[in-house]
């Protein structure tokens, strides 16, 4: 009975650090949506200055004989004024393919803020439950690496949920949204040309919207890996981004690549979709190439260019907001990989990841 009073204040003291744990998550959860309603913001002001710079050159493609203060016809109109109006067509043809990278590039990021701030609303909901199934086996208890393991397979789960909801949710809503209003700008009377113009300004944005949730849904669970494999994902993967870059990317996987789990699966490719990104970003290379091989027991997947490069030590000693390192070698340290850089400047660049006991150890 002496030892009651104790036990009670154990209890309550679990209890308030407890209660501090999701104090503190909530608080940074809290912290990052003004973040991303501040971002989301700024991108939107983005997305209209694109859609002004669309607009103007659309109209300038219409008349292309005609500029601010420039006369239409060819006899009124002199050889340094032609040649004027072509550099201003040129000019705005360059600012608004620009602002269209920026939008896409913003767009990404703000997807990106989107997972960090559901990954800290799930450890939200983590904290809350008084579930311990989700790290322990009541037969015994669990190794480190089965505990990181069983965290990951618990967040692509819910990611791959979410997935599903969305896509029958608002994905579905904002298709049938496009088609209806094509229907009414087909059927409204009153000052046609304005409402015309107006809807389609509409529907822009709703087909933009539309591309952004259905890579937020590829982004939160591949469906591809269901479809093609890992190496199929890869390969795909890799098609994808060298029609962007304009460089072909050659892909070398041996067969075991498709005999990892399935969270090792996904957490190699998003470590792949990671570094061809850097690549498309930073690297201006002539030649990527990925490749899968057996090193001993290992399965070492690794990511090489031959671009411009860069200081590993230099890019490490200024964080996580570099390239995506980060991001890549906690990826890979949850599922026990080994993570590597290799680079130096205008040496190119390998990304290594080695998966100890490769295929049979990772079921």
């Amino acid at each position: 009975m002496n030892g009651e009073p104790e036990d009670e204040a154990r209890d309550g003291r679990r209890e308030e650090l407890m209660a501090e744990a999701q104090a503190a998550v909530a608080y940074s959860a809290n912290s990052l949506r003004s973040i991303r309603e501040r971002y989301r913001a700024s991108h939107l002001g983005q997305v209209g200055h694109w859609d002004r710079l669309r607009d103007e050159l659309s109209d300038a493609n219409r008349r292309p004989a005609t500029r601010a203060g420039v006369p239409s016809e060819p006899t009124s109109e002199t050889a340094a004024e032609a040649g004027a109006a072509d550099a201003w067509l040129r000019a705005l043809r360059r600012d608004e393919a620009m602002a269209a990278r920026g939008a896409g590039s913003e767009a990404s990021e703000l997807a990106r803020l989107e997972l960090a701030l559901q990954s800290l609303e799930g450890a939200w909901l983590f904290l809350s439950r008084d579930d311990v199934s989700l790290i322990a086996d009541p037969a015994g208890p669990d190794s480190p690496a089965s505990v990181r393991m069983r965290i990951i397979e618990a967040q692509e789960a819910e990611r791959a949920r979410l997935a599903r909801e969305v896509h029958d949710g608002p994905a579905q809503a904002l298709a049938n949204a496009f088609f209806q209003v094509e229907i009414v700008e087909r059927m409204l009377g009153r000052d046609p040309a304005m409402a015309a113009s107006e809807l389609r300004l509409l529907r822009d944005l709703l087909r933009r919207e539309l591309g952004d949730v259905r890579a937020f849904i590829s982004q939160l669970r591949p469906p591809i890996l269901a479809d093609l494999g890992l190496s199929g994902a890869i390969r795909d993967t890799a098609e994808q981004v060298g029609g962007v870059l304009g460089v072909p990317i050659s892909v070398d996987m041996d067969g075991a690549v498709d005999t990892l789990s399935e969270t090792v699966e996904t957490v190699v490719l998003r470590i792949i979709q990671e570094a061809l990104q850097n690549v498309r970003r930073h690297a201006h290379a002539e030649q990527v190439a990925i490749t899968a091989t057996r090193d001993g027991t290992d399965l070492v997947v690794e990511i090489r260019d031959d671009g411009r490069g860069f200081d590993v030590g230099a890019v490490a000693a200024r964080g996580r907001r570099n390239f995506g390192l980060q991001f890549m070698r906690e990826r890979a340290e949850l599922i026990g990989a080994r993570f590597e850089v290799r680079s130096r400047p205008d040496g190119g660049t390998a990304v290594r990841i080695a998966i100890p006991g490769g295929a049979e150890e990772t079921r």
